[in-house]
């Protein structure tokens, strides 16, 4: 949970004194609180800046450059960072291109970094048509034939994604 939001409700939890000694050992090499890093952990902050990238998009009125941000910010993360930053659906509502959009990518982006897909996408339909990236008629062979699968199985048409260039 990111310091900016404030704390409005309490957990409690027993734990050891050798794990609480633990803890507070991992809390003070990480320079934070005990209650911050606990939280780090279990709500990583990757997953609250996706969440917020998310929303961003969802709030756009220009979503190319915020998409364009979204993956900007998964192409570097490792496998591990990138499990905990899409772990759970968006929280905002996208419209179906872009909830297809996303899901695809993140498919996508799991594949390529050998990390486990999360279940989410499964819940997010494919579009009802053929979206393509570019309107040009002489170039949908090419997408036809050159889109990741992840994309091509919800309609989606593409030749580029998580850490492409074009």
């Amino acid at each position: 949970m990111p310091a900016s939001q404030p704390k409005s409700q309490q957990l409690q939890i027993r734990v050891s004194a050798a794990q609480k000694q633990a803890i507070r050992r991992s809390a003070e090499r990480a320079g934070m609180s005990m209650s911050d890093w606990v939280l780090s952990r279990l709500v990583p902050p990757v997953r609250d800046e996706f969440q917020a990238l998310l929303a961003a998009l969802a709030a756009s009125d220009e979503p190319g450059t915020e998409f364009a941000e979204i993956l900007d910010f998964l192409a570097p993360l490792g496998a591990r960072e990138f499990e905990n930053a899409v772990a759970e659906p968006p929280r905002v509502a996208l419209d179906a291109y872009w909830s297809s959009y996303v899901a695809a990518t993140v498919e996508h982006a799991a594949g390529l970094k050998l990390a486990p897909v999360p279940a989410w996408t499964a819940d997010v339909p494919p579009l009802e048509r053929p979206a393509f990236a570019s309107n040009l008629t002489s170039l949908r062979l090419h997408l036809l034939a050159h889109s990741p699968p992840a994309f091509a199985q919800r309609n989606i048409f593409i030749d580029a994604s998580v850490g492409d260039r074009v």
